[in-house]
């Protein structure tokens, strides 16, 4: 996707503020920068999450991954992507006292805000996150604007995280994002009602019959209920996502094997 060139200035400073950027939690949280804002050097992504239902703005195929893995946990009640370092005056303070270069704009000679790529809000605290690959962070000037970022949160007594992708489970982070295809079966061109009754189907057979290759249930329930094929993967992996099933996100996916092997309903 093609992207202007960012321009910066205390003009645009003042509008991202008066648009309530970086402002808000959950569905309302509008981040302070968007995949829109300026060029980017990697692969940028907007993704729904189930946790606020809200579209994330998402610069980087890490930043992705960890979000789907994020977005998956039960102990997690909102995320915050591309959260600011608000208070512009400490942030330049903190840089100075660490004898760091603080970020301006070339042209303007107006501070930049930096931010943090999440802020997490789980239900036994919060914690902000730093997403970099770790070739990154042979980089001076990379390592210069994370102790900035660290000694910033340190100060606000919050708790702060750099993550490379050493620490995120890829798989497990792709096979979320596969499951989140089928997060709404209204996409599919079901009624209501045939959504509801395919689900039935498909939660009586898994208790039911434990003997059965998943492949082979998904079949079945296509031919009884008239359904195009591959609408039987589909609603396995719509209560997959919504949890109503339960299968182990962090292995491969496998369909051959027994349904008892691989599901287990959620109590």
């Amino acid at each position: 996707m093609a992207k202007h060139t960012r321009y910066w200035n205390e003009t645009i400073y003042r509008r991202y503020i008066r648009e309530g950027r970086g402002q808000g939690v959950g569905m309302d949280y509008k981040p302070w920068v968007t995949i829109h804002d300026f060029p980017s050097l990697g692969i940028v992504s907007r993704v729904k999450g189930q946790t606020t239902g809200r579209v994330y703005h998402l610069m980087s195929r890490n930043e992705t991954n960890l979000f789907y893995l994020l977005d998956w946990r039960d102990d997690v009640v909102d995320i915050r992507e591309q959260y600011p370092l608000s208070d512009l005056s400490e942030a330049i303070r903190i840089a100075e006292s660490a004898q760091i270069r603080y970020p301006y704009d070339a042209k303007s000679g107006f501070p930049y805000v930096m931010t943090s790529d999440f802020y997490v809000e789980t239900t036994n605290g919060e914690v902000i996150l730093a997403v970099k690959p770790a070739s990154e962070l042979e980089k001076l000037r990379v390592r210069e604007k994370l102790e900035i970022e660290r000694r910033y949160w340190s100060a606000q007594n919050k708790k702060w995280e750099l993550v490379t992708e050493h620490e995120i489970n890829h798989v497990k982070a792709r096979n979320i994002e596969w499951l989140s295809q089928a997060k709404d079966l209204d996409q599919f061109g079901l009624s209501i009602e045939l959504q509801a009754e395919c689900v039935n189907y498909m939660m009586k057979k898994l208790t039911l019959f434990t003997d059965k290759a998943l492949g082979g249930l998904f079949t079945e329930m296509e031919q009884h209920l008239g359904l195009d094929i591959g609408t039987g993967l589909n609603i396995y992996k719509h209560l997959a996502y919504r949890k109503k099933i339960y299968i182990d996100v962090k292995q491969p996916m496998d369909f051959t094997s027994f349904i008892s092997e691989s599901t287990k309903l959620r109590a």
